[in-house]
């Protein structure tokens, strides 16, 4: 048992863009930080969401009371550093109680510079945001928590939306990495980074394949290169509708025929690339309780999400792809607000899905479309002979 340092007592509050203000104490670094304000549903994996590139650019609240009681550790990160713009909880673990725990999650977040906020009425902020959509926001702590009121919202009004923004080069690898396969070896497989989590690839490479991480700027002749027997798009922060270049790409897989798999940002990406267009949620979908419904066996999975955009397309029956890819269904949808999870090719190699099956931490009713996508490959290749 590892005793954290005492939460200080030192001001500190959050303002939403439309002039909320909400007190609390500092929490991690001090200073300002500006972002798009969500919140996340989980009760578990504080540190995965902390982790998860595609949480670039937003100031993440979580709506579980109490947070940090069980530490940080290296092994589960999904990166290399903690990626949210800012962190906003109710009641922060003043104990480390973890036999896996090397360092306190306040102490993490001192580290990598991250600016949050402790004893915040979450619920308010919450049903706030429920009822005025995502918005932007700022933590100002430290010296910044005594700037006058209305300087620090026009800094708040003055940061850049989410919309539009591109942020899948901050976030993503500069070189190609390779991961080998872990499993009987079937083949390449070509992963668009755009925010990938460590849990996914090494799911893909449990599979079987080779796994080659390629930046986010890669051409199709970069992916060839890999020689791949199919092609990942990965999860990842911003706006679909600001990615035209990784869609260009992922038309010329589609063109080639190479098995595709896309999750979240990579679902978004295949529906444009199908020439559907996206939209933005009014909250998002963020958590690892989210219910789908597999519309090609009639399941109900408990999924992980973390999305604030999705594609707009017809969630009953068969239609073509206006890119003339044939046919298109939506395979996947969500049960709370009947909201796209999933598209599948009926003439491609080719299937996505807006959440994770990596479910890192979650559930794992949603691992079976890793195996879903190794037997499309397999079958792929099987009818090319």
């Amino acid at each position: 048992m590892t005793t954290s340092p005492r939460i200080p007592h030192e001001p500190a509050v959050l303002v939403l863009e439309d002039g909320s203000r909400f007190p609390g104490r500092a929490y991690g670094a001090r200073g300002t930080t500006l972002g798009e304000v969500v919140f996340a549903t989980g009760m578990s994996g504080y540190q995965e969401t902390l982790t998860d590139p595609s949480y670039a650019g937003q100031i993440v609240l979580q709506t579980a009371p109490h947070i940090g009681n069980t530490g940080m550790n290296a092994e589960d990160r999904e990166s290399e550093r903690i990626w949210v713009a800012g962190y906003i909880v109710r009641d922060p673990s003043r104990i480390v109680s973890n036999w896996r725990s090397e360092e306190s999650l306040d102490a993490a977040l001192e580290r990598d510079g991250i600016v949050g906020i402790s004893g915040v009425d979450t619920r308010a902020v919450t049903r706030r945001i429920r009822d005025a959509g995502a918005m932007r926001g700022g933590v100002f702590s430290g010296a910044d928590a005594a700037l006058n009121p209305a300087e620090q919202l026009r800094r708040v009004t003055a940061s850049p939306e989410m919309a539009g923004q591109n942020l899948s080069a901050a976030v993503s690898v500069t070189e190609v990495r390779v991961i080998p396969a872990s499993a009987e070896r079937i083949g390449n497989l070509a992963v668009l980074d755009l925010g990938v989590k460590q849990s996914t690839l090494d799911n893909l490479a449990a599979l079987g394949f080779d796994v080659h991480v390629l930046p986010q700027a890669a051409t199709f002749a970069d992916i060839q290169a890999t020689d791949p027997i199919g092609v990942f798009y990965s999860n990842g922060p911003g706006d679909p509708s600001a990615s035209d270049a990784q869609v260009s790409v992922l038309r010329e897989v589609l063109d080639a025929r190479l098995p595709y798999f896309g999750i979240c940002f990579g679902n978004q990406l295949f529906g444009r690339a199908l020439g559907l267009e996206t939209y933005k949620l009014t909250f998002g979908h963020r958590g690892i309780n989210q219910p789908v419904v597999d519309k090609t066996t009639g399941r109900v999975e408990i999924t992980a999400h973390n999305h604030g955009f999705a594609v707009e397309a017809p969630i009953d029956g068969v239609f073509d792809s206006p890119n003339g890819y044939g046919r298109i269904e939506v395979s996947h949808v969500g049960l709370n607000d009947q909201v796209v999870e999933g598209l599948r090719a009926h003439d491609l190699p080719a299937f996505s899905v807006q959440y994770h099956p990596e479910a890192a931490a979650g559930p794992h009713d949603a691992h079976y479309l890793f195996t879903r996508f190794r037997d499309l490959v397999i079958a792929t290749q099987e009818a090319s002979k």
